[in-house]
């Protein structure tokens, strides 16, 4: 059972918002001082990523981990309505996934930066995601993930292990 009523949980929802988040700003900030230009949310870029560096041909997507359900310590499904949230958050991994597969059949590289590696105890040291996207942007990676324990390269077909979405 939820601990608020429905408006109120209404208004909460709404709230929660989906660009210019703290670590998405966070990140834009310490990339954009280490001389990276980019545009943020183009529409022309299918999936609209957090950051689009043309120069590079890179997006980099910032994943809240429970809407994109990360398996790690920050994600717990609701105790509340638990088919609804099962469902929708099955929807936007499968959405992640299309989104994947379109940008890498057209070429450009994507990056996944992890809310768990900036944020949580398990968090990376201030300024080291930075540091790894700049490091991932300057390689020829066509894929990768930062997360609490730092940068990865993946092939498209492990973009979310079997284990991420993998709750009961």
């Amino acid at each position: 059972m939820d601990v608020h009523d429905r408006v109120t949980r209404s208004m909460n929802m709404k709230a929660v918002k989906s660009r210019d988040t703290g670590i998405e700003v966070a990140l834009r900030k310490s990339l954009y001082h280490g001389g990276f230009r980019y545009r943020i949310c183009p529409k022309n870029v299918l999936g609209k990523p957090d950051l689009f560096f043309s120069k590079y041909n890179a997006a980099v997507f910032v994943h809240g981990c429970f809407w994109h359900a990360h398996n790690c310590i920050l994600f717990n499904i609701p105790k509340s309505r638990t088919a609804f949230w099962r469902n929708k958050l099955q929807r936007n991994v499968e959405r992640d996934r299309y989104v994947l597969k379109q940008l890498a059949g057209s070429g450009i590289r994507v990056l996944i930066v992890w809310e768990c590696s900036m944020r949580g105890k398990g968090r990376l040291p201030e300024g080291i995601p930075a540091q790894l996207a700049s490091v991932w942007l300057k390689s020829s990676m066509p894929f990768g993930v930062i997360d609490q324990t730092g940068l990865k390269s993946f092939d498209l077909q492990c973009q979310i292990p079997k284990d991420t979405f993998d709750f009961q």
